[in-house]
């Protein structure tokens, strides 16, 4: 899953596609070029004490730029990411396929049963809170055990509802600490309990930069060790900014596994 971001505001890439229409379609071409199934585009920013926005101003970033994408590269499978149900279902309209929720529909109680009209893929991302409270909400008795009753909790409902395909993201970054950040890496093949897919969004995050002192610009060494770390504890979806290196990541592991 490639990553775009239509955000003047994002930790790595913000600013970058939001308002020139060629660079954002370049950038697409090269995702899929460079061998991504999927590309996620976002109008909100979801990093730490990011500024809200409203829901006109996320679909005045967001549809344009998948209406777009989904004209020039009709075989592109493209998802929104969007807590927003209304964003949700004027995406899916535009050209998107699939929804990608950081907040597993807690902070928009009418996406569930969007998701079930709609009948596309749902990534159901665990965080608490919202990107502006989330750093303060990250004390847990039992990281790995809280994480997948809440998974079990969100899929059950989603079931009720009548969505079948559902994939999980334990949210790297949204209210965890570091340590804990690198405790769920460690033990996600803890999440095959749910037998449902695991996606992985690892790329360039702080838990990276911050622990090795470096910025976001110099982390794609420490991102493809993730990465393979990822895949070798059960990731079934890499969610990245960097698709070529991924991609290798990949390759190597499948001739060597």
């Amino acid at each position: 899953m490639g990553v775009i971001n239509v955000t003047p505001d994002s930790f790595y890439d913000g600013g970058r596609y939001e308002k020139d229409t060629t660079v954002l379609l370049r950038q697409a071409e090269k995702i899929l070029q460079e061998g991504a199934t999927i590309i996620d585009i976002g109008g909100y920013s979801s990093r730490p004490g990011a500024d809200p926005i409203s829901a006109e101003e996320e679909k005045k970033r967001t549809i344009n730029a998948i209406e777009l994408v989904s004209k020039s590269f009709p075989e592109a499978y493209i998802s929104v990411d969007t807590f927003r149900a209304e964003v949700a279902w004027d995406a899916v309209n535009a050209g998107a396929c699939m929804i990608n929720d950081i907040s597993g529909g807690d902070l928009d109680h009418h996406m569930f049963d969007t998701v079930a009209s709609l009948q596309v893929p749902y990534v159901l991302m665990h965080m608490r809170g919202t990107p502006q409270t989330m750093k303060e909400l990250s004390k847990y008795d039992d990281l790995i055990g809280e994480i997948t009753d809440y998974f079990q909790r969100k899929l059950t409902q989603l079931r009720e509802k009548g969505v079948a395909d559902v994939i999980i993201d334990p949210g790297f970054g949204f209210a965890k600490t570091i340590d804990q950040n690198y405790e769920l890496l460690r033990k996600l093949q803890d999440f095959q309990i749910l037998d449902v897919p695991v996606l992985a969004g690892l790329s360039r995050k702080s838990m990276l930069y911050k622990r090795l002192k470096i910025t976001a610009d110099e982390a794609l060494n420490g991102t493809t060790v993730l990465n393979t770390l990822a895949i070798l504890n059960g990731a079934s979806i890499l969610r990245v900014h960097d698709v070529k290196e991924a991609i290798q990541t990949i390759k190597i592991l499948k001739y060597t596994y």
